[in-house]
């Protein structure tokens, strides 16, 4: 296990998305969250290999599965030859030697399909030359069948990657359009700590309708995460109304309860250019979350949305349910009460995790939901970027790597000393 650092300093590749975000420190040596009933703590190397092997997205796995596909046309050009070579006159494989470019064209570049249509070719002549076949009906025509497919197949991979382009283009504006939305939250404000995550449910968009910002202001560090009605890019315009909303608010407004108003306000705007279903039922569940200057106090503002839970440096976790349940944003023409505040202390050690719908509603294969308090209680991290990445980590082996619905993870650690600066004592405090 690795010493705990006060300094909130993370190993290389922290920034979000980099290429070592996926092999950030998540889960330790995979065991239960207590052993002989203390808790334990995650460090920050890379993942257990049998962790890896096991999920979905393992690297491991994929490189497997591109080699098998990329030398697959390759072994049916060698089975074509062993059963023209050992099978009965009568029988031949001129089905596999015509079939096997148009396999090279939907699995390799334009390049290996032409290599393959080619080898194909020369390697079906060269076996009826061996076996005095060459200039029969029969071998001519299935020469000349093989030319015409090779030819389709090198048409059909043009066209291939010529969609591919423009599904990578496509990837790389909904990427743009998403760090726009959502930029990564900076690493830290005095002696708090900061670290975000985001997955979306439509993989090809890579952005949905889970958000989350952080702003210091002049009344201290205040975020918000929240969840708009709906998914995918059609969810990204009220993303972007209730972000841009809520910066504002949060350097103005005296109180959560004014940085509410305003987002109710921005979202109630917004529908009246709306028509049909999404003028009556567009919502935003939403946690607001504030913490003092000073760093003894945290306040919450719940709209609807699942509750946070705190983590003590004890590795004790709880939810912090409010007393009654409020309308999500944008919905105040049902109804209008006061919102409920909630505060509690954020001593040096706590951690606040945010999350979205997209957590706590993922299953497993036989329906259980995933619940969040049980798998953190007792557990110990060496900063909010491993927690999060054990956190999400979590959910996709339990879901299988099945992603129903968008999920954005947030969290606050308070440290002992400021952002920045060198600790006095590395192993003072146990940042969750």
């Amino acid at each position: 296990m690795q010493p705990v650092r006060e300094d909130g300093a993370q190993s290389a590749g922290q920034a979000e998305g980099g290429p070592q975000d996926a092999e950030r420190g998540s889960h330790g040596e995979g065991r239960a969250p207590y052993e002989n009933g203390r808790a334990y703590r995650v460090g920050s190397g890379a993942l257990d290999l049998a962790v890896r092997t096991r999920r979905p997205d393992a690297p491991g796995g994929e490189r497997r599965v591109r080699w098998v596909l990329r030398w697959l046309p390759a072994a049916l050009i060698v089975v074509g030859a062993v059963f023209f070579w050992f099978t009965p006159e009568g029988l031949r494989s001129s089905p596999i030697f015509e079939t096997t470019p148009l396999v090279a064209a939907a699995l390799l570049t334009l390049r290996g399909t032409v290599v393959v249509a080619v080898a194909a070719l020369v390697v079906d002549v060269t076996l009826e030359i061996l076996n005095g076949t060459a200039t029969g009906p029969d071998a001519l025509t299935q020469m000349v069948s093989q030319v015409v497919l090779g030819a389709l197949a090198i048409g059909i991979n043009l066209l291939i990657q010529r969609n591919y382009r423009r599904l990578a283009s496509a990837r790389h504006v909904a990427v743009a359009a998403q760090r726009a939305v959502l930029p990564n939250p900076p690493d830290g404000f005095g002696t708090l700590r900061v670290a975000a995550r985001y997955q979306a449910a439509d993989a090809d968009a890579r952005i949905g309708g889970d958000l989350y910002a952080v702003q210091e202001g002049p009344y201290g560090v205040r975020c918000i995460v929240g969840d708009v009605r709906g998914k995918g890019l059609e969810a990204v315009e009220s993303v972007a109304v209730v972000i841009g909303a809520f910066r504002e608010a949060a350097e103005e407004e005296a109180g959560l309860e004014g940085v509410a108003r305003r987002l109710e306000r921005a979202l109630q705007r917004q529908e009246t250019g709306r028509s049909g279903l999404d003028r009556v039922e567009g919502f935003t569940t939403a946690v607001l979350a504030e913490v003092d200057r000073e760093g003894g106090a945290l306040r919450l503002l719940n709209r609807g949305h699942p509750a946070p839970l705190l983590l003590g440096s004890d590795g004790a976790a709880r939810t912090l349910h409010p007393h009654e349940h409020a309308l999500p944003l944008g919905m105040g023409d049902l109804g209008t009460w006061p919102d409920e505040l909630m505060e509690v202390a954020f001593p040096p050690g706590a951690a606040l995790v945010l999350f979205t719908d997209g957590v706590t509603e993922a299953r497993n294969k036989a329906g259980v939901f995933y619940d969040p308090l049980t798998r953190l209680d007792g557990r110990l991290f060496d900063g909010p970027h491993e927690l999060l990445d054990t956190l999400l980590d979590d959910v996709t082996r339990h879901t299988g790597g099945r992603v129903a619905d968008d999920m954005a993870l947030f969290a606050l650690a308070r440290s002992r000393t400021p952002f920045g600066e060198p600790p006095d004592s590395p192993s003072a405090i146990h940042t969750p």
